[in-house]
């Protein structure tokens, strides 16, 4: 299954976008097999477990032209190049301390012609700039994930919704974020009807993590 299962879900793509999600599942399979970021198994389900669960995000949050997004540890660009597609007037930020990771990430944006995508090679804790949103999949427990990212996000909100972490994330999330009282969980169930999703999640956190009711 390819593109056909991102228009199912965003059947308003202009003519370019629609270019560059198709040209993106060749990139992938090419650079892949180079230097493995994607497992053998996903790439060829490369566009439901890779491409449309980073998609998740923009079903709970839109982001707003001259907004900024920070991906930490996006690894081989997920959640960050399909929102970069989507969002081209966002200004996306994809981190990860993995050089050949990067790597393969650099060769996809070249590839797909993305003007609003800068690549960082470093741990997070070293990024001094503050950002609308930090977008994740999975890459620590809660707890030490906002530790990385503490003082990364901007204080005022151009969104409606608050600044803050939108984390993709599965399982059993009660013990994880019973510390975060003010963290949002939207089911991708709701949005997506294959059976990947069902125990697929966005977990929003506003700017403040900690003592709010």
């Amino acid at each position: 299954m390819g593109i056909e299962i991102v228009l199912k879900y965003f059947p308003d793509l202009t003519k370019e976008q629609k270019e560059q999600f198709v040209l993106l599942g060749d990139l992938y399979k090419d650079w892949n097999q180079k230097i493995n970021v994607v497992s053998r198994k996903d790439i060829d389900e490369l566009y439901i477990r890779h491409v449309l669960h980073a998609l998740g995000i923009a079903k709970v949050q839109q982001f707003l032209s001259g907004s900024e997004v920070l991906d930490v540890g996006t690894g081989g660009g997920f959640p960050g190049i399909p929102l970069a597609i989507l969002f081209p007037d966002t200004h996306f930020t994809l981190v990860d301390s993995i050089g050949k990771k990067i790597k393969v990430v650099d060769e996809v944006v070249t590839g797909l012609d993305l003007s609003n995508v800068t690549t960082i090679n470093a741990r997070v804790e070293t990024i001094n700039e503050r950002f609308d949103f930090i977008v994740s999949r999975a890459v620590a427990a809660m707890p030490t994930f906002t530790h990385w990212v503490k003082g990364k996000i901007k204080k005022e909100s151009m969104h409606e919704r608050r600044n803050g972490i939108l984390y993709l994330k599965g399982g059993d999330l009660q013990e994880e974020l019973k510390d975060y009282r003010t963290a949002e969980i939207f089911d991708l169930t709701d949005f997506f009807e294959e059976a990947f999703f069902e125990t697929k999640r966005v977990v929003y956190l506003p700017q403040k993590f900690k003592g709010q009711s």
